[in-house]
């Protein structure tokens, strides 16, 4: 199986959406039973919900974040994912220091999907009023390289650099 987990701040918005716009479009094409998708909070706290606004978000794209609680990012969580997708810079640089021999699984969302690395803002931090615009420019940059994703997760789980 490949697996590809998906990181942001506290994993209570971004990437919560981003797996479930992953997950969704795998379960559309009949993959379910070949991947694992997850996603995890660089920091916050474990177990949390969903935020409201990301539950609202996630209805409009057609998937529910019904029972999500959060998780922290572990050595575990790292080791045993294929590819792990971040939305900024700073939890990219982060997590490839901390986990140093996995580094080369570690990549912005916005550099494999879109060829471009730039950050996906948190719409907790810009304002909540941001919900549905960083939402669906997840949704856009998940639905435009799902392949590259795809494709990416399928060489880091081969191993080749």
């Amino acid at each position: 199986m490949i697996s590809v987990l998906f990181v942001c701040t506290a994993n209570q918005f971004r990437s919560p959406i981003a797996a479930g716009c992953f997950s969704k479009k795998i379960s559309e094409l009949g993959w379910k039973s070949e991947w694992i998708v997850s996603s995890a909070g660089v920091w916050g706290a474990n177990g949390q919900p969903a935020l409201p606004e990301a539950e609202q978000v996630a209805r409009k794209l057609g998937f529910s974040l019904e029972g999500h609680k959060s998780t922290l990012i572990t050595p575990a969580l790292v080791s045993v994912n294929d590819l792990i997708l971040v939305m900024e810079a700073g939890q990219k640089e982060a997590l490839q220091n901390e986990f140093f021999i996995y580094r080369s699984r570690i990549l912005l969302l916005s550099e494999v999907t879109d060829g471009s690395a730039y950050d996906i803002p948190d719409p907790i931090a810009e304002g909540l009023d941001r919900c549905m615009e960083v939402g669906a420019e997840i949704s856009v940059l998940i639905e435009k390289g799902f392949y590259r994703i795809c494709n990416q997760a399928l060489r880091k789980g081969m191993r080749i650099p």
